[in-house]
C-alpha cells in the first residue's frame, strides 16, 4: 500500500502547489467489477475494454457517432472484387517507452506489427475470447512498413468496424515475448495514457503519454489529463457515495441501490444535485430481452400462442418508468435498437391484456392443459422486471415461476439450451444491426455462435445471407428492417427494452462525451481547478 499512497501524492501534488491545485489532472473512476486483464486481446467486456481503450490502438477507430475513423491506419482502400482492404498507416505512432526497445527506449509501430498482433489474436495457444473477429479473414500481410493488407473469405460489410474493437488493438513483439502471460498487467501500447501500477483490486494508475500521436484541432497534444486512477470498490452504493463526496469524477449506469436518490421517475436528477453534476444520456446499443429455446420440446414454449401471449401481456412503458426511472426505451418494436441503421418502428407488441388472455385461453383449448406454466432464468439483478412479468402474466391466466441464479450459471445453462426461457442482453460488438440479427440465424446455433433461441427460418437465412453481400448500408437497412419483422412474428424471443448509456458526470469535468458502446474515451477530457 505504500506504494501507492506515494505514487497517488506524486500524481496530485507537487514542491509549491497544492493538492487541490494539481487534482484537476487526475481523472478518477471505480471498477466495481474487477478487471481481469490489461492484454487488449482479453477485452471482452466494459470493465476490461475501458483501461485498454487508453492503452491502445488499432487501425480505425468510432466516433461517438459510431462513424469508422482513422486511428494509426490514416487512409484505407476496398477493392470489393478481390475483398481486400489496403491500410496505410501513419509513421509516428510510438510504442510507450520500455527498456525492451533497447537504447531508444521505443520504436514506430510499423504494418509488420499488425501481423503479429493478429498471428497471435488467431494462436490457439493464447485463447483469446476475441479470436473469432478474425474468422473470415482469408490472409494478411505487410506489403511494406506503411501498407497493410487484409483479404476477406467472403463478403461482410461491417468488416471496417469490427476492426475497431479492441481485440484487433496493436501489440509489441518485443514486449508479449518478454512478459508472456504476465503481459496482461504489464502492457504496453501505443495509447494516449501508458501503464504506471496495477494493484490488483486496489488501484489502477496510468499517465500521460508523451509521445501520442494524436492532436485537437487547435493542434495541440492529446490528452490533456496527466493520469488516470482506477479504484475497485466491490459495490455501486459506495461508488454512488465516493462520487456525491467528490472522490470520484464519474460513474456509469443506474444501479437499484441509488436510482431514486440521484433522479425522479421521469429520469431527471433530483433537485440536490443539479448544480454539482451532468447527467449525460444516449440510446445504449443494448436489448434486453426474454428467450424462449425453440428446441424444446415444453409444450408451452412450442405453442406460437402462448409465446406471443407473454409478449402482449406486460406494459413496457410501466415497467421502465417505475423499475428503470424511464432510463430506457420500451421495445415495443424489434430486436434491433434504436441509434444503429436499420431500426424501424416495426410492428412488435404493446401492452394488450385481452389479446393475450385470448391467446392463453386458445393454447387451453387446443391443448387441454387447463394450468399452463413457464419458468423464467434469471439472476438477481433483474429479478425485479421478472417478478413483475411474473404478477402481469398471472392476472391473465398463465402461472410463472421464476428461478434465480448465479450470473455465471445463468449464462451456462442458456448457452447448453437447458432454460426453456431465459433473461438475456445483447450488447453490440460493432455497431451494425447484422449483430443483433446474428442471433437467429440458423448456422449459429450455440455452442457454434449465439443463436441461443435455436431459432430457424429458411427465409430469415435466406435474407440475412443476401445482406453480407451488400455493401451499401441503405441496402442492408431494407433487408435488417424485414429479418426483423419475420423474427417478431415468429416471437422466439421478447424484446424488453432497448437500454440508455447513462453517466454522472462531475460538473468540474468537460470533453468526456458518450457513446451508443458505452466506451471510456478519456483522450479528450479536461478538469477545471477548483
Amino acid at each position: 500500500m505504500g506504494l501507492i499512497v506515494v505514487l497517488f501524492f506524486s500524481l496530485t501534488s507537487c514542491n509549491d502547489t497544492s493538492s487541490n491545485d494539481r487534482d484537476h489532472l487526475v481523472f478518477r473512476y471505480n471498477e466495481h467489477s474487477n478487471i481481469s486483464s490489461l492484454d487488449p486481446a482479453f477485452a471482452r467486456n466494459p470493465q476490461n475494454i475501458w483501461p485498454t481503450n487508453q492503452l491502445f490502438n488499432g487501425l480505425v477507430q468510432l466516433d461517438d457517432n459510431l462513424n469508422v475513423k482513422p486511428d494509426i491506419a490514416k487512409s484505407w482502400t476496398i477493392n470489393d472484387s478481390t475483398l481486400t482492404y489496403t491500410f496505410k498507416l501513419r509513421d509516428d505512432v510510438y510504442f510507450h517507452k520500455s527498456e525492451l526497445f533497447g537504447q531508444d527506449s521505443t520504436r514506430t509501430v510499423t504494418a509488420d506489427d499488425f501481423v503479429y498482433s493478429f498471428d497471435r489474436l488467431t494462436d490457439e495457444k493464447l485463447a483469446s475470447p476475441g479470436s473469432w473477429v478474425m474468422s473470415n479473414v482469408e490472409r494478411y500481410w505487410a506489403e511494406n512498413d506503411s501498407t497493410f493488407h487484409i483479404q476477406l473469405q467472403q463478403p461482410f460489410p461491417a468488416f471496417l468496424g469490427l476492426l475497431s474493437m479492441r481485440y484487433c488493438s496493436v501489440v509489441p513483439m518485443e514486449a508479449v515475448d518478454h512478459y508472456g502471460n504476465d503481459f496482461r498487467s504489464n502492457p504496453i501500447g501505443t495509447g494516449p495514457f501508458h501503464f504506471k501500477l496495477w494493484e490488483e483490486n486496489v488501484k489502477l494508475v496510468l499517465r500521460k503519454n508523451d509521445l501520442y500521436f494524436e492532436t485537437d484541432e487547435n493542434g495541440t497534444p492529446l490528452p490533456y489529463l496527466e493520469a488516470v486512477a482506477i479504484t475497485f470498490l466491490p459495490d455501486k452504493q459506495s461508488e454512488f457515495l465516493q462520487f456525491v463526496q467528490g472522490k470520484l469524477d464519474f460513474i456509469s449506469g443506474l444501479d437499484n441501490s441509488y436510482k431514486d436518490e440521484i433522479i425522479t421517475t421521469t429520469g431527471k436528477l433530483q433537485p440536490k444535485y443539479k448544480e454539482e453534476i451532468k447527467l449525460i444520456t444516449t440510446p445504449y446499443l443494448n436489448t434486453e430481452y426474454l428467450g424462449f429455446f425453440m428446441g424444446s420440446t415444453t409444450s408451452e414454449i412450442e405453442s406460437e400462442e402462448i409465446r406471443k401471449a407473454v409478449n402482449y401481456g406486460f406494459d413496457r412503458e410501466k415497467m421502465v418508468t417505475y423499475l428503470r426511472n424511464g432510463m430506457g426505451i420500451p421495445a415495443v418494436n424489434g430486436v434491433i435498437p434504436k441509434g444503429l441503421p436499420g431500426f424501424a418502428e416495426i410492428e412488435g407488441y404493446d401492452y394488450q391484456p385481452e389479446k393475450a388472455k385470448q391467446l392463453i385461453q386458445q393454447y387451453i383449448r387446443e391443448t387441454g392443459d387447463t394450468q399452463p406454466s413457464i419458468t423464467i432464468g434469471t439472476n438477481s439483478q433483474y429479478l425485479d422486471i421478472c417478478e413483475y412479468i411474473q404478477r402481469e402474466l398471472e392476472k391473465l391466466g398463465l402461472n410463472v415461476e421464476i428461478d434465480v441464479m448465479p450470473p455465471s450459471t445463468l449464462r451456462q445453462m442458456k448457452s447448453t439450451g437447458e432454460l426453456d426461457l431465459f433473461r438475456a442482453s445483447w450488447i453490440a460488438d460493432y455497431p451494425d444491426a447484422e449483430n443483433y440479427l446474428s442471433l437467429f440465424y440458423s448456422e449459429n446455433f450455440t455452442p457454434n455462435g449465439p443463436n441461443y433461441t435455436h431459432y430457424k427460418s429458411e427465409v430469415f437465412d435466406s435474407l440475412y445471407e443476401t445482406s453480407l453481400s451488400l455493401s451499401r448500408i441503405e441496402d442492408r437497412k431494407h433487408l435488417y428492417e424485414k429479418m426483423d419483422s419475420i423474427v417478431m412474428a415468429d416471437a422466439p424471443i421478447v424484446p424488453l427494452y432497448y437500454d440508455m448509456a447513462i453517466r454522472f458526470v462531475n460538473k468540474d469535468v468537460s470533453g468526456l462525451g458518450i457513446n451508443p458502446q458505452n466506451f471510456l474515451v478519456l483522450k479528450k477530457v479536461k478538469k477545471k481547478k477548483r
